[in-house]
């Protein structure tokens, strides 16, 4: 009892909770695209990440940011970055289940599911701490482009695949696991990488390869305190990737500066940079003059962790609502029984479901990359995903802190959760391409002669189980052929999201469901916000399914 007044009518943190036994949407993506796959490592990890002293780890780290040590204190540059003890726990326990380059071992590869497990496990992880996941997916793009130089790949992969997490700054071979990260985008260019300015000079070469030497910058150069980074600069033979470490092969630090950290909007857990390269020593990767294309097929896997990452995020706000309104009272009932919130809820399970289907189809095609249909609808669903799953974000993490209230807008205790969602999600919106970036590269794929066809052999499985999805799929193939112009292309995004969403719900969610996805999303019954689902939705089977508990 207080002095006053006595607590009472606020809800218990979600706590110690398994985030994967209560995910039934991920659970039947999973069984949906992998049927035969062992979800005890997943359910293993659902519980460690669900638990309150991981939660704890993920409030120290954004509390206290990183900092940046550019000198000792004798004066002697160092260019360090130092983290809380928290950080360094998050990073260990990412890397212990898997979540960076560990699907390219061939251990991993051999189950066949290497990628669609990883990419649950990071979909889970996101619901903990999203902004530290930066270079353990960093770390997963760069592993196969390394591959471009057999020599470096050779030295590093047995590091870059394990499961064990070093962050000292020292020589790879004196560690049992390493990450990596990029270096791209510059202030003059941003997205438009063409337009970068820094230079490599030809150093000579060693066993790694053609060697340079770098002069120049970068923007935006996150996690600056991995240990190697590719990145790209102008050679004599045009725009080359090239592999710069932290620490040379001789144990000294390359001429890599950091000029300050970025004091971004959210994120703050993960130490974004600016840098510059005063004569640093790097290596060629891939052919020269061709580093464009090496960046972009490393782009097609941070965009994929992009829209896993807004699905987990999704998933976590909505955990989030459905326990605070379960258990607060307003007007005489539990906010749930409440019809219109009921309404809301039920509108944003919907769409974390949604994201989840199409997430995790994505991330099948990358455990089927022989398969002709499979690389096809990597390209066309890469863009796809990660411009509609990471535009509905911003939206629904708002709506669901006005679930919680004011409780939702403050920083502190478990609900404080919530505004760490609503600063995280316009990053992976903005990061590795934003809206429009992903709706050019959608009609770039779309071009490609047998992408019509491979969308509708991908939407046939739902033929006939809705009229507006019907109708939706007869008129697709058409524009697709017919789209000539940018103007329309985030319509037509949208479009195919919509349409390949409610065709996954059909085939992995209760009809219930399916009907209200289609009846809201296609068929037009729908308004401008999230909550205006039509009258005769069945918003207690919706509900039941998305309960976290």
């Amino acid at each position: 009892m207080n002095a006053t007044h006595e607590v009472f009518n606020q809800p218990e943190p979600l706590v110690d909770v398994n985030l994967f036994s209560g995910n039934r949407a991920l659970q039947a993506a999973l069984a949906f695209n992998a049927p035969a796959l062992d979800t005890a490592p997943l359910s293993a990890l659902g519980e460690r990440v669900g638990s309150a002293a991981m939660q704890t780890h993920a409030r120290l780290a954004n509390v206290f940011t990183p900092q940046l040590k550019s000198h000792d204190r004798f004066g002697h540059r160092i260019d360090q970055v130092e983290f809380h003890p928290s950080y360094h726990a998050l990073m260990a326990e990412a890397t212990a289940a898997g979540l960076h380059g560990t699907p390219f071992a061939e251990i991993e590869q051999a189950t066949g599911h290497a990628h669609l497990q990883r990419a649950a496990g990071f979909m889970l992880f996101t619901e903990l701490e999203p902004s530290m996941l930066c270079p353990i997916s960093m770390t997963y793009a760069v592993a196969p482009a390394l591959q471009a130089n057999h020599a470096i790949y050779r030295d590093w992969a047995p590091q870059l695949t394990s499961r064990a997490y070093d962050p000292a700054l020292t020589l790879w071979t004196n560690k049992p696991g390493v990450t990596m990260g990029m270096g791209m985008t510059e202030k003059q260019g941003g997205s438009d990488v063409r337009a970068n300015t820094t230079q490599a000079v030809a150093d000579g070469s060693d066993p790694w390869g053609q060697r340079f030497r770098v002069t120049g910058h970068k923007w935006f150069f996150s996690a600056p305190m991995c240990d190697a980074f590719l990145i790209l600069a102008q050679t004599p033979s045009g725009l080359s990737c090239l592999f710069l470490p932290r620490v040379l092969p001789d144990g000294t630090l390359n001429q890599l500066f950091i000029q300050r950290l970025k004091d971004k909007l959210g994120n703050k857990a993960n130490a974004s940079s600016e840098v510059e390269f005063v004569g640093a020593t790097a290596w060629l990767v891939g052919e020269e003059g061709r580093g464009v294309p090496q960046i972009l097929a490393m782009g097609t896997m941070t965009r994929l962790d992009c829209a896993l990452g807004t699905s987990g995020l999704m998933r976590q706000a909505l955990s989030l609502a459905l326990n605070h309104t379960s258990q607060r009272q307003a007007f005489g009932k539990p906010l749930i029984e409440q019809p219109l919130m009921k309404n809301v809820l039920a509108d944003l399970a919907l769409e974390s479901e949604a994201a989840t289907a199409l997430a995790m189809r994505l991330a099948r095609s990358f455990d089927k990359a022989e398969d002709a249909h499979e690389r096809v609808m990597q390209r066309l669903l890469t863009p796809v995903a990660k411009l509609w799953i990471c535009k509905r974000g911003s939206h629904f993490a708002q709506e669901t802190m006005e679930c919680l209230g004011g409780n939702g807008y403050v920083e502190e205790g478990g609900e404080g959760i919530m505004a760490r969602i609503y600063r995280e999600m316009p990053l992976n919106s903005i990061w590795e391409g934003a809206g429009n970036i992903m709706a050019l590269d959608l009609l770039r794929a779309l071009r490609k002669a047998d992408a019509a066809a491979a969308l509708a052999h991908e939407l046939a499985p739902a033929r006939g189980m809705h009229r507006a999805l019907d109708h939706l799929a007869d008129t697709l193939p058409l524009r697709v052929e017919q789209m000539a112009t940018e103007t329309e292309a985030r319509r037509l995004a949208q479009a195919v999201a919509l349409a390949v969403q409610a065709a996954l719900l059909a085939q992995t969610a209760p009809a219930e469901v399916f009907a209200a996805f289609c009846e809201s999303r296609i068929a037009g019954h729908w308004g401008h916000t999230f909550g205006s689902l039509s009258a005769g939705t069945d918003f207690d089977a919706i509900l039941a399914r998305a309960m976290p508990h």
